[in-house]
């Protein structure tokens, strides 16, 4: 008996891990000044990347979400790099600058958006959002890199 409600527990926790949801319909201010609704993307793949400046993991994994972005931009794939609210905007600037970040770069200088996607308190956190603006992926941390590019790729051949 006790194993079949142990079974039942993991099919039901198994049905939410592979389930998707619907994106929050939130506001980023850019640094240049410009304010994008994650609305707007619907029809791109996109990878919404929560990080920081102070986050050494953060930064190591931004070189391969350059090459990503690069690789599969014209393919319908849109990166938004949303800073946390407690990174100063001259410090995200200046990286941002130094690193020649070819994406969106977005302050979420109040917390709202972190707070709007299930609460984002530590970084590096990322979802994958299909085209029409599911979610599909919730990445946590130093991710396998080889286990999620299957995955974009599915996702913009959709």
């Amino acid at each position: 008996m006790f194993k079949k409600i142990i079974l039942a527990i993991c099919l039901c926790l198994g049905l939410v891990a592979c389930s998707t949801s619907q994106t929050p319909d939130v506001t980023f201010h850019t640094l240049d000044g410009k304010e994008l609704n994650l609305s707007d993307l619907k029809g791109k793949v996109v990878y919404l990347k929560f990080w920081a400046t102070s986050c050494t993991t953060c930064v190591r994994m931004m070189p391969q979400n350059i090459r990503d972005y690069e690789k599969y931009h014209d393919k319908g794939l849109e990166t938004i790099a949303v800073a946390m609210s407690y990174d100063p905007k001259t410090f995200v600037q200046n990286f941002a600058d130094a690193h020649q970040l070819p994406f969106i770069v977005a302050l979420d200088s109040d917390g709202s958006i972190a707070k709007a996607f299930d609460n984002v308190r530590y970084t590096p956190v990322a979802f994958l959002i299909d085209k029409k603006g599911n979610i599909i992926k919730r990445l946590v941390g130093d991710y396998n890199h080889e286990e999620f590019i299957p995955l974009l790729e599915k996702a913009l051949a959709e």
